[in-house]
């Protein structure tokens, strides 16, 4: 996909956190919670253990006035909650089109904060996008139900590599329509 560039990427206000831009500031909660084993096997491309500089360069790459990816934080200081309690990205690609991807630090698991977060970008569509996809491991059934709980359609099984897991994964692929 071209990177093209892209200077403003838009704060979404929700009544108990906002996804916003992130700071270098986030780097420590980031690697925090991306440490977690937990939590980068769910993910394609979250090493475990975290490589020194991994962390630093995500935001790097999210703070670029060129990129292909905005990366949200959710930050939950509204509601006295963390600065950083998880990361939801769109990525972009052809036609109109992105891929969401997300993870929720465990202190904030089972709260409803993924459904939530996925469903602010698709009601802002902050990219003017036509659709959204996405791709859940089929060992994170919880994640499959964020995004058929956000509209998303199942529309069929693939694999994808796993840095955490150091394998290739089945996944299920979702499609959102705008």
């Amino acid at each position: 996909m071209e990177m093209k560039k892209i200077t403003i990427q838009p704060v979404v206000e929700m009544e108990r956190f906002d996804l916003r831009p992130l700071r270098k500031s986030d780097q420590g909660l980031i690697e925090l919670y991306a440490s977690d084993e937990r939590v980068a096997r769910m993910t394609t491309s979250i090493p475990h253990p975290v490589p020194p500089g991994m962390t630093e360069a995500l935001i790097e790459r999210a703070l670029a006035d060129v990129r292909f990816e905005d990366i949200w934080a959710m930050d939950g200081t509204k509601s006295g909650a963390s600065e950083v309690m998880g990361l939801i990205s769109l990525e972009r690609m052809d036609r109109e089109q992105t891929e969401v991807g997300y993870w929720v630090g465990p202190p904030y698991w089972n709260t409803g904060l993924a459904s939530d977060a996925v469903q602010a970008l698709v009601t802002a569509n902050p990219l003017k996008n036509a659709a959204m996809f996405a791709s859940v491991f089929q060992d994170n059934p919880a994640s499959a139900r964020v995004l058929t709980h956000c509209g998303f359609q199942y529309l069929g099984d693939a694999e994808s590599y796993c840095v955490a897991r150091d394998t290739t994964v089945p996944t299920w692929t979702y499609l959102r329509k705008l």
